[in-house]
Protein backbone atom coordinates (compact mmCIF):
# COMPACT_ATOMS: atom_id res chain seq x y z
CA UNK A 1 0.00 0.00 0.00
CA UNK A 2 1.36 3.41 -0.99
CA UNK A 3 0.44 6.22 1.42
CA UNK A 4 1.19 9.84 2.11
CA UNK A 5 0.22 12.45 4.69
CA UNK A 6 0.40 16.23 5.04
CA UNK A 7 -0.77 18.33 7.99
CA UNK A 8 -1.34 22.04 8.53
CA UNK A 9 -3.00 24.21 11.16
CA UNK A 10 -5.44 26.80 9.88
CA UNK A 11 -6.43 29.74 12.08
CA UNK A 12 -10.14 29.23 11.49
CA UNK A 13 -12.83 27.14 13.23
CA UNK A 14 -13.52 23.59 11.99
CA UNK A 15 -16.90 24.62 10.52
CA UNK A 16 -15.26 27.13 8.19
CA UNK A 17 -12.45 24.77 7.19
CA UNK A 18 -14.94 21.93 6.63
CA UNK A 19 -17.09 24.12 4.37
CA UNK A 20 -14.08 25.03 2.24
CA UNK A 21 -12.63 21.52 1.92
CA UNK A 22 -15.94 19.85 1.12
CA UNK A 23 -16.80 22.43 -1.55
CA UNK A 24 -15.08 20.39 -4.25
CA UNK A 25 -15.87 23.06 -6.84
CA UNK A 26 -13.05 25.09 -5.22
CA UNK A 27 -10.43 22.32 -5.45
CA UNK A 28 -9.09 23.76 -8.70
CA UNK A 29 -8.18 26.93 -6.77
CA UNK A 30 -5.94 24.99 -4.39
CA UNK A 31 -4.66 21.75 -5.89
CA UNK A 32 -1.67 21.75 -8.23
CA UNK A 33 -3.09 18.63 -9.94
CA UNK A 34 -6.90 18.81 -9.79
CA UNK A 35 -7.57 21.87 -11.92
CA UNK A 36 -11.40 21.76 -11.74
CA UNK A 37 -14.15 19.73 -10.09
CA UNK A 38 -17.93 19.55 -10.24
CA UNK A 39 -20.72 17.57 -8.61
CA UNK A 40 -22.04 14.65 -10.66
CA UNK A 41 -25.02 12.31 -10.70
CA UNK A 42 -27.40 14.86 -9.23
CA UNK A 43 -25.22 15.64 -6.19
CA UNK A 44 -25.08 19.28 -5.08
CA UNK A 45 -22.90 19.00 -2.00
CA UNK A 46 -20.89 16.74 0.27
CA UNK A 47 -22.84 13.69 1.45
CA UNK A 48 -22.08 10.02 1.89
CA UNK A 49 -22.28 8.35 -1.54
CA UNK A 50 -22.30 11.64 -3.48
CA UNK A 51 -20.23 11.69 -6.67
CA UNK A 52 -18.10 14.34 -8.29
CA UNK A 53 -15.83 14.61 -11.31
CA UNK A 54 -12.35 16.06 -11.26
CA UNK A 55 -10.25 17.33 -14.15
CA UNK A 56 -6.57 16.70 -13.49
CA UNK A 57 -3.24 17.39 -15.08
CA UNK A 58 0.37 16.63 -14.31
CA UNK A 59 3.07 19.05 -15.37
CA UNK A 60 6.70 18.18 -15.74
CA UNK A 61 9.14 21.05 -16.24
CA UNK A 62 6.18 23.38 -16.76
CA UNK A 63 4.67 21.31 -19.57
CA UNK A 64 1.45 19.31 -19.37
CA UNK A 65 2.49 15.65 -19.42
CA UNK A 66 -0.96 14.15 -18.87
CA UNK A 67 -4.62 15.26 -18.56
CA UNK A 68 -7.50 13.11 -17.37
CA UNK A 69 -10.93 13.22 -15.71
CA UNK A 70 -11.97 11.01 -12.82
CA UNK A 71 -15.18 10.23 -10.97
CA UNK A 72 -14.99 10.06 -7.18
CA UNK A 73 -17.44 8.78 -4.58
CA UNK A 74 -17.61 10.20 -1.06
CA UNK A 75 -17.01 7.33 1.37
CA UNK A 76 -16.97 9.23 4.69
CA UNK A 77 -18.64 12.52 5.48
CA UNK A 78 -18.74 13.51 9.15
CA UNK A 79 -19.27 17.29 9.37
CA UNK A 80 -16.34 19.23 10.83
CA UNK A 81 -14.39 15.98 11.41
CA UNK A 82 -13.76 13.74 8.37
CA UNK A 83 -14.17 13.93 4.59
CA UNK A 84 -13.05 10.98 2.47
CA UNK A 85 -13.53 9.94 -1.13
CA UNK A 86 -12.42 7.16 -3.42
CA UNK A 87 -11.29 7.87 -6.96
CA UNK A 88 -12.58 5.21 -9.33
CA UNK A 89 -11.84 2.37 -6.91
CA UNK A 90 -8.14 3.16 -6.98
CA UNK A 91 -6.98 5.98 -4.69
CA UNK A 92 -8.60 7.01 -1.41
CA UNK A 93 -8.14 10.59 -0.23
CA UNK A 94 -9.16 11.82 3.22
CA UNK A 95 -9.17 14.99 5.29
CA UNK A 96 -9.31 14.76 9.07
CA UNK A 97 -10.08 17.96 10.99
CA UNK A 98 -9.28 18.50 14.65
CA UNK A 99 -9.97 21.67 16.66
CA UNK A 100 -6.81 23.19 18.19
CA UNK A 101 -6.41 26.49 20.08
CA UNK A 102 -9.14 28.36 18.18
CA UNK A 103 -8.08 26.89 14.84
CA UNK A 104 -8.17 23.58 13.01
CA UNK A 105 -5.48 21.00 12.36
CA UNK A 106 -6.09 19.44 8.94
CA UNK A 107 -4.47 16.17 7.96
CA UNK A 108 -4.77 15.12 4.32
CA UNK A 109 -3.92 11.51 3.37
CA UNK A 110 -3.90 9.29 0.32
CA UNK A 111 -3.53 5.57 -0.16
CA UNK A 112 -3.50 3.24 -3.13
CA UNK A 113 -2.22 -0.15 -4.23
CA UNK A 114 0.80 -0.11 -6.50
CA UNK A 115 0.51 -3.06 -8.88
CA UNK A 116 2.28 -4.40 -11.94
CA UNK A 117 4.47 -2.59 -14.41
CA UNK A 118 2.40 0.61 -14.25
CA UNK A 119 2.80 0.61 -10.47
CA UNK A 120 6.55 0.16 -10.84
CA UNK A 121 6.79 3.08 -13.28
CA UNK A 122 4.68 5.34 -11.03
CA UNK A 123 6.64 4.34 -7.94
CA UNK A 124 10.24 4.16 -9.20
CA UNK A 125 10.43 6.25 -12.37
CA UNK A 126 7.88 9.02 -11.86
CA UNK A 127 8.27 9.12 -8.06
CA UNK A 128 4.50 9.55 -7.87
CA UNK A 129 4.26 9.19 -4.09
CA UNK A 130 6.65 12.11 -3.61
CA UNK A 131 4.77 14.23 -6.16
CA UNK A 132 1.49 13.51 -4.41
CA UNK A 133 2.87 14.44 -0.96
CA UNK A 134 4.24 17.72 -2.32
CA UNK A 135 0.88 18.37 -3.97
CA UNK A 136 -0.94 17.84 -0.68
CA UNK A 137 1.37 20.29 1.09
CA UNK A 138 0.71 22.91 -1.59
CA UNK A 139 -3.03 22.27 -1.49
CA UNK A 140 -3.23 22.69 2.29
CA UNK A 141 -1.04 25.82 2.20
CA UNK A 142 -3.37 27.36 -0.40
CA UNK A 143 -6.48 26.48 1.63
CA UNK A 144 -4.85 28.09 4.68
CA UNK A 145 -3.92 31.23 2.73
CA UNK A 146 -7.43 31.56 1.29
CA UNK A 147 -9.17 31.13 4.64
CA UNK A 148 -6.84 33.28 6.72
CA UNK A 149 -6.79 36.34 4.46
Amino acid sequence: MITGTATITIDRPPQQVWAAITDITRMGDWSPECIAARWAGGATGAALGAKFEGDNEVRIAGRVAKRWTTTSTITACTPTTRFEFNVEGYTTWSYDLQPVDGGTRVTEKFQYESKGFKGFVYRRVLLRQRMMRKGMQRTLARVKAALEQ
